[in-house]
């Protein structure tokens, strides 16, 4: 019985830091992450196992960062145009991406990109289509940057995918929304 308390003990104070962080997480981006404490309430142990998963978001290797934001923002905007895009374009300019390049993706004006980050759109659309160019633009990325850099754009728009899925299925999606980009308003083209 004593162990059995003592757990418990274990358990509430975790689900308090964690809740904790999650608060942060809001506070410094300005992103509603009610989903993650629904998770961390639900189920302590599908949160970890999600967390476990995070890892993925944090593999970037050998790909400019605009150019990984243009394929995660296209694989978020695949299933999210609403805060989950909004968190990413949030994330992009901390990483110092231009404003202008995330609102070429958002607005799938492709001609405006430079050739970096429309690679990497292109090679997005078309891994998420399962088209047969993705062959064409693997390759031409591995050219350019390297194996790590497929790799990286790999999970980039796994993940890119992955947060607004987890949030939509658990009932905490939104309709879609204009993208703010510093002081500028943008549709998302698939709002549009």
């Amino acid at each position: 019985m004593h162990l059995q308390h003592a757990f418990e003990h274990l358990t509430h104070m975790l689900k308090w830091l964690i809740r904790n962080r999650i608060a942060a997480f809001e506070r410094r981006w300005g992103y509603d992450a009610s989903y993650m404490r629904e998770l961390v309430d639900t189920d302590a142990r599908a949160f970890f196992a999600f967390a476990r998963m995070q890892g993925l978001d944090r593999y970037h290797r050998d790909v400019p960062a605009d150019a990984y934001y243009a394929a995660k923002l296209v694989a978020t905007l695949d299933e999210d145009c609403g805060p989950c895009t909004q968190l990413a374009v949030a994330m992009a300019l901390a990483d110092g991406v231009d404003g202008a390049t995330l609102a070429a993706v958002i607005e799938r004006r492709d001609a405006d990109l430079p050739a970096g980050p429309r690679l990497a759109a292109r090679f997005a659309r078309a891994a998420l289509a399962h088209d047969a160019e993705a062959t064409e633009l693997r390759a031409q990325i591995v050219a350019l940057w390297g194996p790590r850099a497929l790799v990286t754009l790999a999970f980039a728009v796994l993940t890119g995918r992955m947060y607004p899925t987890l949030k939509f299925a658990l009932g905490h999606g939104q309709a879609c929304q204009r993208v703010t980009i510093a002081e500028t308003t943008v549709v998302p083209h698939r709002a549009a």
